[in-house]
């Protein structure tokens, strides 16, 4: 897979038995349904989990998944610049669940709203309220102007400081979650 940077749902789900498949989306979406036998490695603790995924690399082919593809083409370039050959799932958990292929949820516990669902519910809210509150005290206006600002900055720079937040709120991490057995089984 050298000079593969991608994968379509069917490249995919036609190598799904020969692929090491990381979900680097937050523990609580990987819980909403992930690829039947992926591995949960957020993208914000990439970095800890290089060494067993180089590990992981050197038995195999490595496929990053995320729910639209951007998150998994972000942990991509990280891996390539620290040596690491991996391939992305274009279109990410939504175009595999669109294609008609099933994923694998813990057999407890309740869905969690896919990250950018949680990004539009937040922003949304806060310019509301910055709005609103607007109409007693101008300054309020301050809030959705912030919040714009940080929107823009994340179209530009394809990150999401938002998203980053989020990711630490209790309901995205849900009890059960062990990164550090599924570095171990990564290693083994």
């Amino acid at each position: 897979m050298a000079s593969t940077t991608s994968l379509t749902v069917d490249q995919a789900h036609s190598r799904l038995d020969e692929l090491t498949v990381i979900d680097v989306r937050t523990p609580g979406e990987y819980a909403s349904g992930h690829l039947p036998g992926a591995h949960n490695v957020p993208l914000d603790d990439l970095d800890r989990a290089l060494p067993a995924l180089k590990s992981a690399a050197d038995r195999g082919d490595l496929l990053l998944v995320c729910a639209s593809g951007a998150r998994s083409a972000q942990a991509q370039e990280r891996l390539t610049r620290s040596g690491l050959t991996a391939a992305h799932l274009t279109g990410g958990t939504s175009a595999w669940t669109g294609a008609g292929h099933d994923v694998q949820r813990p057999a407890e516990g309740r869905a969690v709203w896919a990250m950018e669902r949680q990004v539009r519910l937040t922003a949304g809210s806060l310019v509301l309220v910055g709005l609103l509150a607007g109409r007693r005290r101008s300054a309020a206006r301050l809030l959705s102007a912030g919040i714009a600002g940080g929107l823009v900055f994340s179209a530009l720079t394809n990150t999401c400081g938002m998203a980053r937040v989020l990711a630490k709120l209790p309901h995205n991490r849900p009890a059960g979650t062990d990164l550090d057995a599924t570095l171990t089984a990564l290693s083994d």
